[in-house]
């Protein structure tokens, strides 16, 4: 019996070990006021907060979550701010709130949120976090029509990278990992408790909704997009920046060979000269000579960082112009009717 029981118990510790894929972050509808009243409150500038809930099997929950105070940069305000995070979790403690973080959120301008900054923040997270996630949202983009609300994780295969500091040619080749790669997204699915949502209920009219909202209806759509292409501008230039450190490095290693081909081929003459002579042939390898240092590669990742910020203002370009059309050619037909 107790042969079987501790079989038993093994057999349990060993399916724990296996870590269940996350699937879906289950916000509640307050929270997500909490983070939207944050973000816009301090708007243009950036903000963020702590999140707090449970991690449950592929669900994890944020049932609640606090701001936290904007500061600049000192070492005794970053060790203010980690006791003030400290103190506010034991506050929450005491009133049988949900005190586990499980991530953070944070504010962005136009999406540009791919930066080293947040890779580190991830890292610092996993430390202490099996698995954490990052809230952005974005209220310029939200001011158009649409809640832009993303959870984010970093890739196993891209944090096994970063941990190792080799972002290499070779290396993300053998692992196979492209720009899109660095960051997955995280479905995010809505809960409110039965009492919220039965107060919602009482809170709908009656009546149709006779408010117009005339917003909708605007033609230009010019400063956000005109936004959106002065980052892109400015972010193909750092593209271009980086591709030329690539260009450089690949001329200096093409120089280096060319120089190791000519010292090996003038040494290998010169060895067959001793050996006509009847003397010892010198070694074809001299690690002291600087021809045979290697020179280091730079690492891709900015590169990769940059192209997806590419991607992301790409993206917001092609689905702002597309509803500016739409409604474009809606005036054009009730012009002509």
């Amino acid at each position: 019996m107790a042969n079987s029981m501790a079989r038993s118990f093994l057999q349990v510790a060993a399916t724990e070990e296996v870590a269940t894929p996350l699937r879906v972050v289950q916000i509640e509808g307050l929270v997500i006021l909490k983070i939207i009243k944050h973000c816009k409150e301090f708007s243009p500038a950036l903000v963020t907060g702590q999140l707090l809930g449970l991690d449950v099997g592929s669900v994890l929950e944020v049932t609640n979550c606090f701001p936290f105070p904007i500061q600049e940069e000192d070492e005794e305000i970053e060790a203010d701010g980690a006791n003030y995070q400290l103190e506010m979790m034991r506050c929450l403690r005491e009133v049988n709130v949900d005190n586990n973080t499980v991530g953070w959120y944070q504010s962005t301008m136009l999406g540009c949120f791919q930066t080293v900054e947040l890779i580190e923040t991830f890292m610092n997270y996993q430390e202490n976090i099996r698995r954490c996630v990052c809230i952005i949202y974005d209220p310029s983009r939200s001011n158009q029509g649409a809640l832009a609300l993303k959870a984010l994780k970093l890739s196993d295969s891209f944090m096994d990278l970063y941990r190792n500091n080799n972002f290499t040619g070779d290396k993300l080749r053998e692992k196979n990992l492209s720009w899109v790669d660095i960051f997955e997204e995280i479905p995010i699915k809505v809960s409110n408790s039965a009492l919220v949502s039965a107060f919602m209920t009482e809170l709908e009219a009656d009546t149709p909704v006779t408010q117009c909202d005339y917003d909708r209806l605007r033609l230009s759509s010019s400063p956000f997009l005109a936004r959106n292409v002065e980052f892109l501008i400015e972010c193909m230039d750092d593209l271009s920046a980086e591709q030329q450190k690539f260009q450089y490095y690949y001329r200096n290693l093409t120089r280096q060979q060319a120089q190791q081909h000519a010292w090996l081929q003038k040494r290998r003459d010169e060895n067959k000269a001793r050996k006509a002579a009847g003397e010892e042939p010198l070694p074809e390898e001299d690690p002291s000579n600087p021809i045979f240092k290697p020179i280091p590669e730079p690492s891709r990742l900015e590169s990769f960082l940059v192209t997806n910020r590419i991607a992301n203002y790409c993206n917001q370009i092609n689905g702002v112009t597309g509803q500016s059309f739409n409604r474009l050619y809606l005036m054009k037909a009730l012009h002509d009717n």
